[in-house]
């Protein structure tokens, strides 16, 4: 098949073939660019949280009473949560309870700093992590799994207010960031200092992975750093991480109001004060898929058009064609080569929108990356969008293009 002949006749519709191979480049750019985002929505909400989602639910609800963060006010609120936790922990569906300051993927995030020196500031300290507080039931209920070391036990386990600055005398840290301050691997029994405090930590335990309380993206690069203080936060708003028996979640819930309602009446629990893990993460990443499934709908018309495109123009240049296409059968071409021309005719269309296309999309990932903060695109989508939009111009172009081929030899002999 020579191309002068071909390229020769596609100068005889300009205006088609400039308006399918620019359709081809919009698509690609758009779609490249789309796939892109969908892929990063996907990537955050399939990453692991490191805890056991299943059976586990959220408690959280508000003392009416007043308090202040006084010593007195502290270890009052410090009883009225312990018999909260005892109250939880016989409910006969309930498996594990613990006091949590939060969960990963929930709305509320504890920041601090992790130093190996004491009383280092932010800006001096070797990490920056979030912060989970609970007791020596907090790994168990949460489903962690346990790496290096051991948990904490009852007497690791202290109290105090919400704005107290009192430092555990022990912690637990996630294996990222134990790789980070420790590279070794030996950060058991290592001493560490928690938000600038010069009171020491000792490591005691090492989990495998836990992840950001909050789905949000201002955590930034320290989102994969978590630490574990055993301390159980008195104030008047308090969280319980509950795990209920396998397959009665349902019910350890529906028993769960009551149930604290019982040990002290002075308390607000709405409907959204006991939620599942399950809950808790759909609404954290509702956002994510939602953006993923738009991109997808775009992605798709935007295809559906072009493929479109290709049909109609085709078939509108196979019916200016027929007379030419009869004498070229009258002269012995078969119908596999009418087929071929057209498929060759339309990938040399879309190789030219395809060019077009790569450099638009590289000039619209600038573009977001210049103004959302949007990350580079990998050439990999950018491929993976060439070799798409090649293909749906060639699955496109068929259906006309086998019209062609059908075109009988006895058409050369009629009148144009």
């Amino acid at each position: 098949m020579h191309f002068p002949p071909m390229i020769s006749a596609l100068r005889k519709h300009k205006a088609g073939v400039v308006l399918i191979a620019l359709q081809i480049a919009l698509t690609l750019a758009i779609v490249c660019n789309a796939m892109f985002i969908i892929g990063q929505r996907i990537q955050r909400v399939t990453r692991p949280t490191g805890l056991d989602g299943r059976d586990l639910y959220l408690v959280t609800q508000q003392w009416v009473t007043s308090a202040g963060d006084d010593a007195a006010s502290i270890q009052r609120l410090d009883a009225m949560q312990r018999e909260d936790l005892a109250a939880l922990r016989a409910l006969p569906d309930v498996a594990s309870v613990s006091p949590v300051n939060s969960l990963p993927l929930s709305a509320s995030t504890w920041v601090g700093s992790i130093s190996l020196k004491p009383g280092s500031n932010v800006m001096d300290s070797n990490a920056r992590g979030i912060f989970y507080f609970g007791d020596e039931k907090f790994v168990p209920t949460l489903g962690l799994h346990l790496i290096a070391g051991r948990n904490f036990d009852a007497g690791d386990v202290g109290n105090k207010g919400s704005s107290s600055h009192i430092q555990a005398s022990t912690a637990m840290v996630n294996k990222a960031l134990a790789d980070l301050l420790f590279p070794r691997g030996d950060a058991i029994g290592k001493i560490v200092y928690l938000n600038g405090r010069s009171t020491p930590s000792t490591i005691v335990g090492v989990v495998e992975n836990l992840q950001t309380a909050s789905s949000d993206a201002w955590v930034g690069s320290f989102k994969q750093y978590s630490a574990i203080e055993p301390m159980r936060i008195d104030a008047n708003l308090s969280h319980y991480a509950v795990r209920a028996k396998p397959g009665r979640l349902l019910a350890a819930m529906k028993a769960t109001a009551p149930a604290l309602y019982k040990v002290d009446p002075l308390r607000v629990l709405d409907d959204d004060s006991v939620k599942s893990f399950a809950d808790i993460r759909g609404e954290a990443y509702r956002a994510d898929l939602g953006m993923a499934a738009l991109m997808g709908a775009i992605c798709l018309i935007l295809l559906c058009v072009t493929a479109a495109g290709i049909v109609g123009l085709t078939s509108f240049w196979v019916g200016q064609r027929h007379r030419q296409i009869g004498v070229r059968r009258a002269l012995g071409a078969r119908k596999v080569d009418i087929l071929r021309y057209f498929q060759l005719e339309n990938l040399l269309i879309a190789g030219i929108g395809t060019t077009a296309g790569v450099v638009l999309a590289i000039g619209l990932n600038l573009l977001l990356m210049k103004h959302y903060e949007m990350g580079r695109t990998p050439v990999a989508y950018v491929a993976a969008g060439a070799v798409l939009v090649l293909l749906l111009s060639q699955c496109a172009v068929f259906i006309p293009a086998r019209r062609a081929s059908n075109v009988p030899p006895v058409v050369a002999t009629r009148a144009a």
